[in-house]
């Protein structure tokens, strides 16, 4: 049993030891004392966003603030500061603990930052609607109407959305012009 134990507190020594190496390896290709490092480059660096350019967009569109005011992409971004960003229908508050350039790994990018977010929305509380099963094939009309009735699109039969005999005629009714489109059945 002594040996089980002490292959299983190695493993997680050998875990820290990489994410210790990781970490010494980001903080050498981050900034030197003095540097500043770019809002957008920094929250592409510890995986907020998944590229440098969805980090530059969200800061044009006013969707990053720092320390409560909108910044723009190069906004010098210091240790200490809040940043906040909203993103896939999320808000991410997050603390800078430190200043890295370049993409790390998730266990990382976990060290460079304090998370101080809300947490995320149950997934349960967002119900699909509209989703068939695989191989049923295109939906019949009835399905349509289905689908729209459950996502409150159609009113129904006599409504604003045309439905009803009152606005289409019975299907064997003819048209007055004798069915042909052309007045005075010409």
């Amino acid at each position: 049993m002594d040996a089980k134990s002490s292959a299983t507190d190695a493993k997680p020594a050998a875990v820290d030891a990489k994410t210790a190496a990781a970490v010494a390896a980001a903080e050498a290709a981050g900034p030197s004392t003095g540097e500043s490092v770019r809002i957008d480059s920094w929250i592409w660096s510890v995986r907020l966003v998944k590229t440098r350019s969805i980090g530059a967009t969200a800061c044009r569109g006013g969707h990053v603030r720092v320390n409560g005011e909108r910044v723009k992409p190069a906004y010098a971004v210091r240790v200490g500061d809040e940043v906040r960003l909203r993103h896939e229908g999320r808000e991410r508050v997050v603390v800078v603990k430190r200043l890295i350039r370049k993409r790390v790994g998730a266990p990382v990018a976990v060290q460079c930052y304090i998370d101080n977010s809300p947490p995320p929305p149950p997934r349960e509380t967002v119900a699909a609607a509209g989703i068939r099963d695989r191989g049923t094939g295109r939906p019949t009309k009835r399905d349509r109407r289905e689908m729209e009735r459950l996502r409150g699109l159609g009113a129904g039969p006599g409504g604003p959305s045309g439905g009803g005999f009152a606005a289409q005629g019975r299907p064997g009714d003819r048209d007055p012009s004798g069915g042909r489109g052309r007045p005075n059945g010409r």
